[in-house]
């Protein structure tokens, strides 16, 4: 599909389907995820095998099912995503139920800043609008999307949610700096975390097998002193469950790349338990384990120290 053509179908969902009744727009992507699970195109069959992972022990059926039901989880994600410009205040306040939100709570009312760090389970952008509405806008970091305008629109529906959205790469924005400002100002940042975009990750042990996540999050954290929380997001019936874990801590030993490692290490391990609680809730349908990754060349400089140079108050006063 052209980006041409991928621009105008996201406008259509945007300009549309926000005006179909509820249960029609639901019915519809569910049949839409359906046609893709039958279909078994490359990224459901990737969705399987990384489900496999989650549930080693699930046979042939069960993993049909599974991913059936992972597929229409990941297009009500697009449904709602489509919808959410026009729902109410009440609607959001009632369709997302936050446990664990003292977590955060107490972290920003003492004027300390948190990072809120989660995989790519639920709705994040739903998760996102209900804490905004609690009176916590927050900063968070977005994948660059071609064609441009598609991005721009991203950017633009986030940021009517109550985000401060930065890109990824091709921007004129220290990013790293710019969340390090914000963390030291007490405030939040929110990082979609699972999945390393920059080839320049760290390797952690994700159900059993390695995988590399970003250390963004966790070097972020030791910069400033902000606290690292994990959240988990799964859908129960109408409702978007989240749940915010207790804080990561900075371990007291090990240097600093140490202690990066081992703080990524156990927020995966807290994702890990939260997918394999709701398996089906979990977006991953790209290959996302070394093993199935081809060969990348070593980054020559460590992911963590380019983090923290970054992170430097330097950088803060560079004016991005």
């Amino acid at each position: 599909m052209t980006d041409r053509l991928v621009y105008w179908a996201y406008a259509l969902g945007w300009g549309l389907l926000k005006h179909l009744p509820e249960r029609v727009a639901r019915g519809l992507f569910d049949r839409l995820a359906d046609y893709a699970w039958r279909r078994r195109g490359k990224r459901v069959l990737q969705l399987e095998a990384n489900l496999r992972r989650v549930r080693p022990g699930v046979d042939g059926a069960e993993l049909r099912e599974l991913s059936r039901a992972g597929m229409r989880s990941y297009l009500r994600y697009w449904m709602e995503s489509f919808r959410l410009p026009v729902w109410s205040r009440e609607r959001v306040a009632r369709d997302v139920q936050v446990e664990g939100f003292e977590h955060l709570r107490t972290q920003l009312e003492a004027g300390r800043g948190a990072v809120i760090a989660l995989p790519h389970m639920g709705n994040w952008d739903l998760a996102g609008a209900w804490v905004a509405q609690q009176g916590y806008p927050f900063t968070t970091v977005a994948e660059r999307l071609k064609p441009e305008r598609l991005f721009d629109r991203f950017v633009a529906f986030r940021e009517s949610l109550g985000m401060e959205v930065l890109a990824l790469t091709g921007g004129s924005v220290n990013v790293i700096g710019t969340l390090a400002r914000r963390l030291r100002e007490g405030r939040m940042v929110c990082l979609v975390g699972d999945r390393d975009l920059s080839d320049a990750g760290i390797r952690v042990s994700f159900f059993g097998e390695e995988t590399r996540m970003p250390a963004g999050p966790a070097a972020l954290c030791q910069r400033t002193g902000a606290a690292l929380l994990p959240v988990t997001l799964w859908y129960d019936g109408p409702v978007l469950r989240a749940r915010i874990h207790p804080e990561v801590p900075v371990p007291e030993e090990g240097d600093r790349k140490e202690r990066t490692l081992a703080m990524t290490q156990a927020m995966a391990e807290v994702w890990e338990r939260g997918i394999r609680e709701h398996p089906q809730d979990w977006h991953m349908l790209q290959k996302f384990w070394l093993a199935d990754l081809p060969v990348r060349e070593t980054v020559k400089a460590a992911p963590v120290e380019r983090v923290e140079a970054a992170a430097e108050p330097a950088a803060e006063a560079s004016g991005s």
